[in-house]
């Protein structure tokens, strides 16, 4: 079975030119996750490398759709491989046979590949950091707005207060547990100060 994957980074973002390469390669089965690379709680790739059997191929768009660094997508890449599995990259023109060893130039080119994307990812992360602290520098960056009301904080609050527990009187106030943790520590360290 020819099995694709798709990932785009936020809902907002377009999977249909990954999802039209995939079907241009007779793939019959897709699984999609619309999340962050950087993210390991990806349930479509879990749920992909679960369903997919020896003498499957798996078909991805290019080699950062289906890991996050180079450590992972080499050991995916060994995984997939060591099961029976072919694996080919669409836009590095890489394929790795299933129960072989990929050849020294498709292990070399892929080190590089990976290793560039790496080094990209690690560059754009760097310039955002350093635009984020001119930001600051100059009084325009605020960062990110609030996500919970004072008044809805102080509903959890007073909910905890009675009696109720806190995963329950943040559910009812329709937000986690951990935010309003978050909250209360950045309260707490500000009284501390």
């Amino acid at each position: 079975m020819r099995i694709g994957y798709v990932r785009v980074s936020s809902l907002d973002q377009n999977p249909d030119r990954q999802i039209e390469d995939l079907k241009a390669h007779k793939v019959e089965k897709i699984f999609m996750d619309k999340i962050s690379g950087k993210s390991t709680d990806r349930p479509e790739l879990q749920k992909m490398l679960s369903f997919i059997r020896e003498g499957d191929t798996l078909i991805v768009h290019s080699l950062d759709r289906l890991a996050r660094n180079l450590a992972d997508l080499l050991t995916m890449l060994q995984e997939l491989t060591c099961r029976g599995v072919s694996v080919i990259i669409m836009n590095e023109r890489l394929s790795f046979e299933a129960g072989a060893d990929a050849s020294p130039t498709s292990k070399l080119m892929l080190s590089m590949i990976g290793a560039f994307a790496e080094f990209e990812r690690s560059m754009i992360k760097r310039r955002q950091q350093e635009g984020i602290a001119l930001a600051k520098e100059r009084g325009v960056y605020t960062g990110r707005k609030r996500s919970v009301s004072d008044e809805t904080l102080q509903k959890v609050k007073d909910m905890v207060e009675q009696g109720i527990p806190l995963a329950k009187a943040a559910a009812f106030n329709h937000i986690s547990r951990s935010t309003v943790y978050r909250y209360l520590n950045a309260e707490n360290n500000a009284t501390l100060k």
